[in-house]
């Protein structure tokens, strides 16, 4: 993917651990993982609410009410 191997890896890992030390790591994980999931969610239900383009058009026909006349 990424071209990432195993010492890379191991450096990364080392990082993050010095960052957020050992205690806040599996809260940062679930952290994103929740994330994650929230996102797919959110991918997958802007898919189902998008309307096709001809109700956009024909919304887009009708007049503005007029606000003046009242």
């Amino acid at each position: 993917m990424f071209g990432l191997g195993a010492p890379e890896l191991l450096i990364v890992l080392a990082v993050v651990l010095l960052l957020f030390g050992g205690a806040k790591l599996p809260k940062l994980a679930r952290s994103l993982g929740e994330a994650s999931n929230e996102f797919k969610k959110g991918m997958a239900s802007g898919n189902k609410d998008e309307t096709p383009p001809a109700a956009d058009k024909a919304a887009a026909d009708k007049p503005a009410p007029d606000s003046s006349t009242n």
